[in-house]
């Protein structure tokens, strides 16, 4: 799974990376090295106005954690954060927003955890490992979004209206699958057009366009037990840790 990541680039950086041409200003989204579960997270996705059909490529926070449009609660959407690839297409929560809404989530590299038993009179813990393409390149992570509309609100509260995300992943291949058999997939830079195209439906085709990180060229390396804690933040999170992480190799 795809459970904590890392998004520190500015919007505009955002912008000009995806060629997006609608976003606004005053939206905010802090940096962060510790994006945890029903966090605001930035998404690129391309919409349709209503009035004139145009489709515009924009980027909004959305709340990382899918609530279905039929939920009667957001509550479930803690439980959705990742949607399998083997199965996003068939899905009740998934198959909609796989055929019609999906998005890109910036990424600069995403955590995935291993156990290391206890040795030497060591207690057994949980070793985070940061992985990250080698060129630094920003990560664009294969989403989901969704609208979801709180039953009990007035009929003209527009703030009834959540709109959350998820991240597809896949069996984890590499340096990768050492760590954890999951892994999120990604979009490259060639298919970003039809992956966001809303009149794309065929999920066949869009399950064609999923594809490894960096094409599978990254960075594994064990960073401080800190990111254990989504209190936590900060680069300091990827610093080395002081104790012997253990063998990846096993």
């Amino acid at each position: 799974m795809c459970g904590r990541y890392v998004s520190t680039r500015r919007p505009d950086e955002l912008a000009e990376a995806f060629r997006v041409t609608r976003w606004n200003p005053e939206d905010a989204v802090a940096p962060s090295w510790n994006v945890a579960p029903t966090d605001l997270v930035w998404a690129v996705l391309e919409r349709a106005d209503t009035t004139t059909g145009e489709v515009t490529r924009q980027l909004r926070p959305l709340r990382w954690g899918l609530v279905p449009s039929w939920a009667k609660d957001p509550g479930s959407g803690a439980k959705m954060i990742n949607a399998r690839m083997e199965t996003v297409h068939t899905k009740p929560a998934f198959r909609r927003p796989f055929a019609r809404r999906r998005c890109l989530l910036p990424a600069d590299g995403f955590y995935e955890w291993r156990a290391v038993p206890a040795d030497g009179g060591r207690k057994a813990r949980r070793q985070p490992w940061y992985i990250t393409p080698e060129d630094g390149s920003v990560m664009a992570m294969a989403g989901l979004y969704e609208f979801w509309r709180d039953p009990a609100a007035a009929p003209d509260d527009p703030g009834a209206w959540l709109t959350t995300c998820t991240v597809i992943t896949t069996e984890a291949k590499d340096a990768a699958g050492r760590i954890h058999p999951r892994m999120p997939l990604a979009i490259g830079p060639a298919d970003y057009d039809a992956w966001l195209d809303p009149g794309r439906q065929d999920p066949e085709r869009s399950r064609a366009l999923l594809a490894t990180p960096a094409a599978g060229r990254v960075t594994v390396r064990p960073v401080s037990t800190a990111v254990n804690d989504v209190r936590n933040n900060g680069p300091g999170l990827l610093a080395d840790p002081p104790d012997d992480p253990g063998d990846l190799t096993r």
